[in-house]
């Protein structure tokens, strides 16, 4: 059997985002298993592709060879649903769902109905599904997409070192926050909620990027401007690995309050690096952060936010007890082996399976 594929990706590869680094790490595992891997993309501007867009993914996909298996990211996946129909006897569709579109923040409710109906129609394309928690597992089950079709294939994640603490000093903590600062993430939620916690020693660390969510930027900033915590927050923007690792060697405790995880990828590393956790309860991050490690609040609530970290501040004995379950929770987490492994095993059922 040829062992080839294609992963049709938006956007740009290089991206340091969750996905992209999930999608990099897959592809350089199956190549390391011997895989012929081709990585393309059908442009940027998914999940809202112009007519230009939309004409440069469809000379890719007619580039394509006739009975190619073909990883197609959810990102455009989901918006292309005539060229998956069009194309569905012709390739083997695999696509490839971190989260359903239509979870994204910031959507209007014609925008949602669009997407959700938009992504249905062309998961019905694929002869297998791959997701990456088993939330977003239970979540396509009001996409139409029969569980026997779907494969749940966690991200890994690499061997951490366990946070020591101190990057706020001796006598104060230091908060991380590695998320892209978008609507989704909820950072003005997290400025206000530290907004009630000024007479506290702190200082909020958020790394990730400063260029994708303008509006998202500008009005976390605002508040954090108008809380008067412009010198206890630092806006670091992305970081490579190795920056990234130190950040996490450094802090003292993990915030994250998302709207909505696929995931959660920095909840793992935080779990890795022993960090106790405070996010919210919402998608797979129920999953992926256990009681014994972490506290999760209603997305969007800074009330409750603020109060569990006034808890973690307050208390070292309990914060100490929560990274005790971060570093038993380490030890239970997949690696990137084992990740490719189960993805190459959805490969081959889809190599197998019939048009749908």
């Amino acid at each position: 059997m040829d062992r080839a594929c294609t992963f049709l990706v938006p956007g740009d590869w290089n991206s340091l985002t969750g996905g992209y680094i999930y999608d990099r790490q897959i592809v350089t595992g199956l190549r390391a298993r011997g895989w012929r891997v081709t990585v393309a993309s059908p442009g940027d501007g998914f999940p809202w592709p112009d007519a230009a867009a939309l004409q440069h993914a469809r000379e890719v996909v007619d580039a394509l060879p006739d009975g190619a298996l073909v990883v197609a990211d959810g990102l455009a996946f989901g918006v292309l649903p005539e060229m998956a129909r069009a194309q569905a006897r012709r390739l083997r569709w695999v696509a490839l769902v971190h989260h359903p579109l239509a979870l994204e923040s910031g959507l209007t409710a014609a925008q949602q109905t669009q997407l959700r109906a938009s992504e249905r129609e062309a998961l019905a394309q694929a002869r297998r599904v791959v997701v990456t928690s088993p939330s977003t597992a239970r979540a396509l089950s009001d996409y139409g997409v029969s569980p026997e079709h779907v494969d749940v294939v966690m991200p890994g994640t690499a061997r951490m070192p366990v946070s020591t603490g101190g990057g706020a000093g001796a006598d104060a903590l230091a908060l991380l926050c590695v998320a892209t600062v978008t609507s989704r993430k909820g950072h003005a939620v997290l400025v206000d909620a530290l907004a009630a916690l000024r007479d506290r020693a702190w200082h909020l660390h958020c790394v990730g990027s400063l260029t994708r969510d303008p509006a998202a930027v500008a009005a976390a900033q605002a508040a954090a401007d108008r809380q008067g915590l412009h010198g206890r927050i630092t806006w670091h923007g992305e970081f490579d690995a190795a920056r990234l690792a130190a950040c996490y060697a450094e802090a003292d405790l993990f915030v994250l309050p998302s709207f909505h995880e696929g995931y959660g990828m920095a909840l793992a590393e935080a779990l890795a690096c022993g960090l106790p956790v405070i996010s919210c309860a919402a998608g797979a991050i129920v999953d992926t952060v256990p009681a014994d490690a972490g506290v999760l609040v209603p997305p969007g609530d800074a009330a409750a936010l603020g109060a569990a970290l006034a808890r973690a501040i307050d208390m070292p004995g309990w914060r100490a007890q929560l990274a005790a379950g971060a570093r038993r929770a380490a030890r239970t987490l997949p690696c990137w082996s084992d990740a490719t492994e189960r993805f190459e095993a959805a490969l081959l059922q889809a190599l197998q399976a019939p048009p749908p």
